[in-house]
């Protein structure tokens, strides 16, 4: 494991200007999404904990499909993007929204556990990719859900994209040459090849270009390949439910657990 913590991206900034073309439909979108994923048409019930949120969208989407809802981020910023929606909501109680990191182990278990655990292109940017999962999983109730975005492990590739996301937070002139240099395959043809497909908005009420900029700073950067997410959590308890892989291109494996440790 190599020390990540330097030139660490400013996620929650990113998040923040996110915020200011956010909708309704997309919170909506976030929502479908989350009932796709799970096989569910509502989170009524459900005890749901958002780690890493973010925007804070999925949140609110969960919040609203019935789920009592907690969120955490290590960035300040992010949570106070997260709070906001949570205001604009009207402030329940049934959705908390604090600071924190998932690799303070003991701040999760003091959170008790949860049906559902979120944690969406959240844990391969803290640094330590194995401890974040391994505290994840502590979260989950029994029998309960723990729903992971991964990056994948492209070799070589992958290591091109670290020397990229070090390289795009050390300072701004680095950061305008690198956007210049990928904007032509990470946001035009991107958005063009899913115009064409119909499909221009994308998954979980994300925005192209905001997504483009978390892929080109985000840093810390971890990979790995569905196989070693999938031998890692199920050493932990848990069976694999379902895998979303992207292939050989860059981007998030996504994963569905039951955690049937004591089941």
């Amino acid at each position: 494991m190599t020390d990540q913590s330097d030139h660490r991206f400013a996620f929650g900034q990113n998040w923040q200007r996110y915020m200011a073309s956010v909708d309704d439909a997309q919170i909506a979108a976030a929502g479908q999404s989350l009932k796709d994923l799970l096989g569910v048409d509502d989170l009524d019930g459900k005890r749901f904990l958002d780690i890493g949120c973010g925007s804070g969208i999925l949140s609110q989407a969960a919040r609203r499909l019935g789920a009592e809802v907690h969120s955490f981020d290590y960035d300040g910023n992010s949570v106070a993007c997260t709070a906001a929606l949570r205001d604009a909501d009207g402030g329940d109680d049934g959705w908390r929204v604090e600071q924190g990191s998932v690799l303070d182990r003991d701040y999760l278990v003091s959170l008790g556990q949860f049906d559902i655990v979120y944690a969406w292109g959240v844990l391969h940017h803290t640094g330590e990719l194995r401890q974040a999962t391994e505290n994840a999983t502590l979260t989950v109730a029994d029998g309960g859900t723990l729903v992971i975005a991964i990056y994948n492990d492209q070799g070589w590739v992958s290591r091109y994209w670290l020397a990229v996301k070090r390289l795009y937070n050390t300072n701004a002139v680095a950061r305008v040459a690198l956007v210049a240099f990928h904007l032509p395959y990470l946001f035009v043809a991107r958005a063009l090849v899913r115009a064409i497909r119909g499909q221009l908005a994308l998954e979980r009420g994300m925005s192209l270009w905001h997504d483009m900029i978390d892929w080109l700073g985000g840093y810390p950067f971890e990979v790995a390949t569905p196989e070693e997410v999938k031998a890692f959590t199920e050493s932990h308890g848990f069976r694999q439910l379902s895998v979303k892989t992207c292939g050989s291109r860059h981007g998030c494996n996504e994963f569905v657990f039951e955690n049937r440790a004591k089941t």
